[in-house]
């Protein structure tokens, strides 16, 4: 038995009632009464309660108008108790008087959950949006940026047609149209453009020894433009502008949102998927025409150890880890494959090498 002493409100009067309250766990009822009230039992399972500080409210279902008010700590401790061991404690108030340590930990947990799904779901749910848009704008976004940076570049239309007539040798599985195009600069870079263009800098060229690094680059760029790699990072790089366009379906707003950052095209810097995709898919290239497949890694490893070149922009846009290096190494010893003697390559690289 718990007893202790409470105020009763019968719901009908303005005026409240000191009345005597014993908690019985066995009988699992509340008894109380006073002078002017006879003894009444409201049995556990048909009450509900408010805990609000030092204070307790005690309702019976059956007639919400009347209540009990407690105060003793002691007594609602163990009411507390009696009806947590009887499972008649509510998940609200189990959330409700968790304790601090509790509260800072569901804290960090929501923060983490809103973290992580700013940084996975949404890029996610952006990148899974390229589904929405029709291949035609593809070529629209590149025709657009492809303008704007003719004007601006010295494009080298020896070298040009030397490199298109080099990639037309090869058997390169496009979904669409490619052309290549050599920009006079001493930058050591090359990026696809998803209308299938692909921009080469001559410095690039410069550093290459042999055709076979020429094919492995063409490879892994021709992968970027078959997979829409560069669509799938603007939307990724803009997921929190495009997500609620995705989520509405609404093409439009995606297409817009994408237009209106064209520019980004020339500075992607492709996700570890991306690159490893378009690193197997380019050395599955070189080995389908039976060229060495060496040369990719061997270009990769050039760039990263020539102490001639400062921070080159094609590692920073295509990082050149040891791991994936190590990766394509992997994959060609995995592989049978031949190799063929290409006098034709041979005689366009060496004019692109002029």
């Amino acid at each position: 038995m718990n007893k202790t002493t409470g105020t009763y409100f019968d719901g009908i009067s303005s005026t409240p009632q000191k009345i005597e309250l014993t908690l019985d766990e066995q009988g699992v009822g509340l008894i109380f009464e006073s002078s002017d009230i006879p003894a009444s039992t409201w049995r556990l399972a048909e009450i509900s309660f408010e805990h609000t500080g030092d204070s307790l409210e005690i309702r019976r279902e059956a007639n919400k108008a009347s209540f009990i008010q407690v105060s003793d700590a002691d007594f609602i401790a163990g009411f507390i108790a009696c009806l947590r061991n009887n499972g008649q404690i509510g998940w609200y108030y189990k959330l409700l008087h968790l304790g601090m340590k509790a509260y800072i930990g569901m804290a960090v947990l929501i923060l983490g959950l809103i973290v992580g799904g700013y940084l996975l779901v949404i890029p996610w749910v952006a990148e899974k949006a390229v589904m929405l848009i029709p291949g035609s704008y593809d070529t629209s976004l590149g025709n657009t940026f492809l303008h704007q940076y003719v004007s601006e570049n010295d494009i080298d239309t020896a070298k040009t047609d030397a490199l298109n007539a080099f990639a037309q040798q090869l058997q390169l599985n496009n979904t669409r149209p490619l052309h290549f195009m050599v920009v006079s600069s001493g930058t050591v870079n090359a990026y696809a453009l998803p209308n299938g263009d692909i921009i080469v800098y001559s410095g690039l060229i410069d550093l290459m020894k042999n055709y076979d690094e020429l094919a492995g680059l063409i490879g892994h760029e021709v992968s970027h433009v078959n997979n829409r790699h560069s669509m799938k990072m603007l939307c990724r790089n803009l997921s929190g502008y495009i997500f609620i366009s995705a989520v509405f379906s609404d093409v439009n707003g995606i297409m817009a949102v994408i237009g209106d950052n064209v520019h980004n095209l020339q500075s992607l810097s492709y996700s570890r998927q991306f690159e490893r995709e378009a690193d197997e898919q380019g050395t599955a290239l070189m080995i389908q025409n039976h060229i060495n497949p060496r040369g990719m890694t061997d270009l990769f490893s050039r760039l990263q150890t020539d102490e001639t070149i400062v921070v080159p922009a094609f590692i920073s846009s295509h990082p050149m880890t040891a791991d994936r290096i190590k990766t394509i190494r992997k994959m060609i010893g995995q592989s049978s494959y031949t190799i063929n003697s290409h006098s034709k390559l041979e005689e366009l690289f060496q004019e692109l090498k002029k």
